[in-house]
């Protein structure tokens, strides 16, 4: 698997938020945010929630990177209907949507939607998972909307890699109790959730392991399955992570080729995780996807 632009950093390091990380990252959504968890995809609100006013057209010209934004008034960004369901249900990767005509993957559009004055207010109330599971909420009512969209999940065996505690010291540091004076911090002094990105050696912080299984699901990563948190390490927790590994990295296993082995060296992600004191086990687990059933078009504005 080729490097990702995305893990070309620069030497200046920088701070990515949770939510901002898809800027940096053109296949990853911001559908992981760590301290929240995946809404159920059978759970809707009655009523739905859902914007105000959204404009939806193909996209026209050549794409730089694909991704959907969350902003304080709503989203931004351009997407196929396979990221936008994938973001809108919490799934770790876009294999686990399925379904529907060839154009659900090759087609972008370029999304905007806002919020009313009142959700904007009523938003700035909930915790960041109540917040994220409102937006996701926000996001299926568009695509039923617009889209006509209709789906059911299944849940699939298939290839994964389970992320456990590797054998050996450890660099994890819980993050409630972290003197790192490097650590970015909000006014209540606690470590804020992000990843201060560098070109060698990034710091993660604040990350639950279920939070880093799901980063370590996106593409961006390069490992190439699933990642489902066998750790049973349940506080969040601050960590180095050498992303220097990524230059020389071989091409990583996909979840189709059901490969047996995990590559453990020190020129790919496993060799980095265990340096931290994880370490990606092969294996096979059920992960929850979503079929398209039906889906057209986006209505004109």
């Amino acid at each position: 698997m080729p490097v990702s632009p995305a893990l070309n950093f620069p030497r200046k390091s920088l701070l990515l938020t949770a939510a901002s990380i898809a800027l940096a990252c053109p296949m990853l959504l911001a559908q992981n945010t760590p301290a929240s968890a995946a809404v159920p995809p059978t759970t809707i609100a009655t009523p739905a929630p859902s914007f105000d006013v959204a404009t939806i057209k193909p996209h026209q010209g050549a794409i730089r990177g694909m991704g959907l934004w969350d902003l304080p008034d709503g989203v931004s960004g351009t997407v196929s209907i396979v990221m936008l369901v994938s973001n809108a249900y919490d799934l770790r990767t876009l294999d686990q949507v399925s379904g529907g005509p060839d154009w659900v993957k090759s087609d972008s559009f370029d999304i905007q939607a806002k919020m009313s004055e009142a959700d904007i207010a009523d938003l700035k109330k909930l915790s960041p998972a109540e917040s994220k599971a409102h937006r996701q909420l926000m996001l299926r009512a568009l695509l039923a909307d617009r889209f006509k969209l209709k789906v059911h999940t299944e849940t699939k065996q298939v290839p994964v890699y389970e992320l456990v505690v590797a054998k050996g010291p450890s660099k994890l540091t819980d993050s409630t109790t972290d003197t790192n004076p490097k650590l970015d911090r909000g006014e209540d002094g606690k470590p804020r959730v992000g990843i201060q990105f560098s070109k060698d050696t990034s710091l993660v912080m604040a990350y639950s392991m279920s939070a880093w299984a799901g980063f370590l699901s996106q593409p961006v990563s390069g490992v190439g399955r699933p990642v489902l948190d066998k750790t049973g390490l349940t506080s969040t927790y601050d960590f180095p992570i050498n992303w220097s590994v990524y230059s020389a990295r071989p091409a990583m296993p996909s979840a189709a080729a059901g490969d047996a082995a995990a590559p453990d060296d020190t020129t790919s992600i496993f060799g980095a995780l265990k340096e931290v004191g994880l370490q990606l086990r092969p294996a096979t687990g059920p992960i929850e996807t979503i079929v398209i059933d039906h889906v057209e078009h986006p209505t004109a504005d």
